[in-house]
């Protein structure tokens, strides 16, 4: 029988980072067995609950990633809020926030009295420019991170602007760098006993975790004294990969880097002849003559079809596919074999797709997560657990501290 476990079960992360970055690092978490307890302020106003897409008056981005956490509310900054938080947290092994640099200690939530009512607690804080230098307290937004990192500068073509994609890739990152962190933190804490653990905080900033993604181009910069920019789809480091179109209007993704995979690509194309051309015989050589090369692999794919081109790469193995969207990944049958695709039940909408946990672990079953929580659904188990009564429940909610 598989095990039910996956590797973080038993860790208490409390999520109280709003929108997106670190609340996904906490998300991932959970995707890895960690209980994970969203707390919202009582009106529950985080600004993800507003981002697109919102279908009929429901926030789907909301409820796909802040899935798997319960849902608690409650006012720090208030006297009431602030005791009741210290108890809470006397029970977690790491709390996850994204407030500008010291805000938390403005509310009297600094690291030492945080340590001093847990000492084991882990501490994330994601920021947009970590919590030290000039920018520390600059609000930090995706694009921000993006562009400041280098990262917008390569995107777009070459004659054109800089462009981002239409998704929020630096919080995406930024929150994949915070759940690494947060294991990285429990496997030092864990490793000792229990009487000499002692947490940490993390200061990860986002816009450095965008830069981290970028391994060459200081190198490129400092030592050859080039600064890489645009090239649109096509790549400036290895040739041919690109993105072209078929003769029925279909775009693919091709990539010939390796001498053998170009050496078989110009069997599909017909050409063997220009595998050996000096001008293309290298990697090297491809990139210096780039847009002739280029210029000869769109003409030949703009001649067929997208089936034909296909049989033809397919035959010599050459690495390739069709652009997908949303709708392609859905439908794909090695993507339906895996399950990549899973169905978390919603009261009001039914069922609502996402993506399944990543990575998996041979012979366990991962965690199956709910939809992202209504604001302060869990109140009464979480601070129940706590031994809040009823009556007090009712007091705290009536001065809105939660």
């Amino acid at each position: 029988m598989a095990d039910a476990g996956y590797p973080l079960q038993g860790v208490r992360i409390l999520d109280m980072a709003t929108v997106l970055a670190a609340p996904f690092a906490a998300t991932l978490c959970g995707d890895m067995g960690a209980e994970v307890v969203k707390l919202e302020l009582p009106q529950g106003n985080d600004a993800l609950r507003g981002l697109a897409p919102v279908h009929e008056g429901h926030a789907l981005f909301w409820k796909t990633a802040n899935r798997g956490k319960k849902g608690i509310s409650l006012d720090v900054r208030k006297p009431e809020g602030r005791a009741l938080f210290l108890r809470l947290i006397e029970d977690f092994d790491v709390l996850v926030e994204n407030f500008r640099t010291g805000t938390l200690d403005q509310w009297g939530l600094d690291l030492a009295t945080l340590h001093a009512r847990n000492p084991r607690l882990i501490v994330l804080r994601l920021t947009g420019f970590g919590q030290t230098g000039p920018y520390a307290r600059r609000p930090g937004f995706a694009r921000i991170f993006e562009a400041m990192s280098g990262f917008t500068h390569l995107t777009g073509e070459a004659d054109g602007a800089p462009q981002h994609m239409n998704y929020p890739l630096g919080d995406a990152v930024s929150g994949l760098f915070g759940a690494f962190a947060i294991a990285t933190a429990l496997v030092e804490r864990n490793a000792k006993p229990r009487e000499q653990q002692q947490g940490v905080e993390i200061d990860l900033s986002a816009t450095e975790a965008m830069m981290r993604l970028l391994d060459p181009l200081a190198a490129e910069h400092r030592i050859a004294g080039v600064v890489r920019g645009r090239t649109g789809s096509r790549a400036g480091y290895t040739a041919p990969s690109n993105v072209y179109q078929t003769r029925d209007g279909a775009w693919i993704t091709l990539v010939g880097s390796s001498d053998p995979i170009f050496a078989r690509l110009c069997r599909a194309m017909g050409c063997e002849e220009m595998a050996r051309d000096p001008r293309f015989d290298t990697n090297v050589h491809r990139t210096a003559n780039l847009l002739a090369l280029d210029a000869q692999v769109a003409q030949w794919c703009r001649s067929l079809d997208l089936a034909e081109l296909a049989q033809r790469l397919a035959a010599e193995d050459v690495p390739f596919t069709k652009v997908y969207s949303i709708a392609d990944v859905e439908a794909d049958p090695h993507f339906r074999a895996r399950g990549t695709t899973i169905e978390m039940s919603d009261p009001v909408l039914g069922s609502i797709p996402a993506p399944a946990p990543v990575p998996r672990f041979t012979g366990r079953i991962p965690p199956h997560p709910t939809v992202g929580p209504d604001t302060g659904q869990d109140n009464a188990e979480v601070y129940g657990a706590l031994g809040v009564s009823q009556a007090e429940l009712a007091a705290l909610k009536q001065a809105k501290v939660i």
